[in-house]
């Protein structure tokens, strides 16, 4: 983004990120709640369909059409919509099957991923203090995980099954973001935002033979009630204004200052998960989800500290355009 459009802003940009955080845990509780009557992929589908015309609107708005519709690495944007959609759909399946709290404490898993696949497919290097970081951060998560996979007395197969979606889907994640990484080198942040909805409305029609209609106990086929559908619409809609407000936000602040205000999405999802849902965080939850926290913080640190070192050994060299 030009330096021109950016501003020194950090009170507005931790607004920003915070109300699109709340507004991804709102859609995540429609999801949630259109669970039982629409599967999946029909969920993705009006996810992000509904998404495209408020971010096409806002690229109009902001000046940034050309660039959100230029397109330089197709196939890049295609594979990125391919690990993000399947990740989307892993989720909402997820969310049907587990608490809201328990879906974002698993969902922490995704930057400990990250600096693992950044090691193996980006030959970043890894050194002990982010190894450890990481560590901690995937013990909280198996923290979590770990009633789910007991044979308890308390035991659900399908429990089960949903912790393990959502944890596929933190590991796509995290791919998806290595991939970004690349991705960014040829293409806009606006191009990258606009085809990923595109493909994901795309990619979720191939969903489609595998059932959008619900089977009733009579054995009939009937299309999901207005309230559902609005439920979903309501979903792409919020989902498309929370992905402007989080882009938005990094004009006024940097991503370091912005990244630990992601763990915030543990106090919305708590509180609407105890308000729409009944459901209240476990003891074990709050402290797996705790240790991932706190791994993630010391990886967003270290890499803040890093990259202040890698700023202080370059040239004090004015960017572009700069008077001097």
């Amino acid at each position: 983004m030009p330096a021109s459009l950016t501003q020194n802003r950090p009170g507005r940009a931790i607004a920003l990120k915070l109300c699109a955080i709340f507004l991804f845990m709102v859609m995540a509780a429609l999801i949630k709640a259109a669970s039982g009557h629409v599967p999946p992929g029909q969920a993705v589908f009006f996810r992000s369909l509904f998404a495209i015309p408020i971010i096409g609107l806002w690229l109009w708005q902001s000046g940034h059409l050309h660039d959100g519709l230029k397109v330089n690495n197709l196939f890049g944007h295609i594979w990125r919509g391919l690990f993000g959609t399947t990740a989307m759909g892993l989720t909402f399946a997820g969310l049907a099957l587990l608490p809201l709290p328990e879906v974002t404490a698993i969902g922490y898993a995704t930057p400990m991923f990250t600096v693992i696949f950044a090691a193996l497919f980006l030959g970043e290097r890894v050194r002990l203090f982010r190894l450890s970081a990481v560590a901690l951060g995937l013990i909280g998560v198996m923290i979590v995980i770990a009633p789910r996979l007991s044979m308890g007395a308390n035991f659900s197969a399908a429990a089960t099954y949903g912790a393990l979606m959502v944890l596929a889907a933190s590991i796509l994640r995290s791919l998806v973001q290595i991939h970004v990484r690349r991705l960014v080198q040829t293409d806009s942040t606006s191009a990258i935002v606009f085809y990923f909805s595109l493909t994901a409305t795309c990619l979720s029609l191939l969903t489609l033979p595998l059932g959008w209609l619900i089977q009733t106990p009579a054995l009939t086929w009937t299309a999901p009630g207005i309230e559902v559908l609005g439920l979903i619409i309501c979903a792409g809609l919020i989902g498309g204004v929370a992905q402007i407000l989080v882009t938005s936000s990094f004009r006024f602040g940097s991503a370091s200052m912005l990244a630990p205000f992601d763990y915030s999405s543990m106090i919305f999802a708590s509180l609407i998960g105890w308000v729409v849902f009944s459901e209240v965080p476990t003891a074990t939850i709050l402290l797996g989800a705790g240790l991932v926290i706190a791994g993630g913080v010391l990886i967003i640190w270290r890499e803040r500290q890093l990259g202040v070192d890698r700023s202080k050994s370059k040239p004090n060299v004015p960017p572009p355009g700069t008077p001097g």
